[in-house]
């Protein structure tokens, strides 16, 4: 008897010992302040928007709208990123990679759509900002050139956002300025300008402020399709301009080595 009372006491006195465990979990799960996850990196970082949307630099609650809005995809080289005549209701940006804007054209019988590129477009840089405000289809077709990320920002959206922050009208203003002015441009080269004086003019649109290196990001036949002509024809002017002692191409770079002759050919 009294060995079942002993062995009584000691189970109670174990499960006693359990429930003051257990409970003592409990509370420290109940205080201890829970841990709080580090915060996601932003989809779009500050100086991309930066970039997109020019000086001075956004306002945090600019910023905040921004990413709220933001809706980033990636593509692989020779994705479709919109068809000519689509609905167009988001402004566009390459943010990484790029992306061309031209023309799908019939293949021969039984072979694949052909793309005539009319104009390659690198991030960070607007793509399409202008279609889903004039709410039309989008004007060209554009295909990912290689491995690319995209930014898209919902035309409605964005509407709300501007009359909450009316100032950013005047950014936006000027973003579509600035790529009228830049097409005009390049539609008066198109015109006015042969072949060479419209390479040189690429070359020293796109020289640092030093004016003696330019970065190739463009594959041979993306600079000859801004060009309007073939890769076979940039092949002999680079070696032209290369006898003329004006540049000298080392892999995807080239040095300007004459920018006063260069200028001269340019605006002749």
């Amino acid at each position: 008897m009294t060995l079942l009372k002993d062995k009584n006491a000691h189970l109670a006195d174990i499960g006693s010992q359990s429930l003051l465990l257990m409970t003592t979990l409990i509370l420290d799960k109940v205080l201890t302040p829970a841990a709080h996850p580090p915060a996601a990196a932003p989809l779009v970082p500050a100086s991309v928007w930066s970039t997109l949307f020019g000086p001075p630099r956004l306002a945090a609650d600019e910023l905040r709208g921004l990413q709220e809005l933001a809706q980033v995809r990636s593509l692989c080289s020779g994705a479709c990123v919109f068809k000519r005549g689509e609905s167009a209701d988001t402004l566009v940006a390459v943010l990484e990679g790029a992306v061309g804007l031209g023309a799908h054209a019939p293949g021969a019988p039984g072979s694949a759509t052909q793309f005539h590129l009319e104009r390659a477009v690198h991030g960070p840089q607007w793509l399409d900002n202008s279609s889903a405000w004039l709410e039309k289809g989008r004007s060209q077709d554009a295909q990912a050139l290689m491995s690319a990320r995209l930014l898209e920002l919902p035309v409605s959206g964005v509407r709300v956002l501007l009359t909450r922050h009316p100032v950013m009208s005047e950014r936006l203003l000027q973003c579509l300025a600035q790529s009228v002015q830049n097409l005009t441009g390049a539609a008066h080269d198109l015109m006015a300008k042969d072949a060479q004086k419209r390479l040189a003019t690429w070359l020293l649109q796109r020289s640092p402020a030093s004016g003696e290196e330019v970065a190739l990001r463009e594959r041979k036949r993306e600079l000859a399709a801004q060009l309007a002509i073939t890769p076979e024809t940039l092949s002999r002017l680079l070696r032209q301009l290369m006898s003329a002692g004006l540049i000298e191409v080392r892999g995807y770079t080239i040095k300007l080595l004459n920018l006063a002759a260069l200028q001269t050919l340019a605006q002749g």
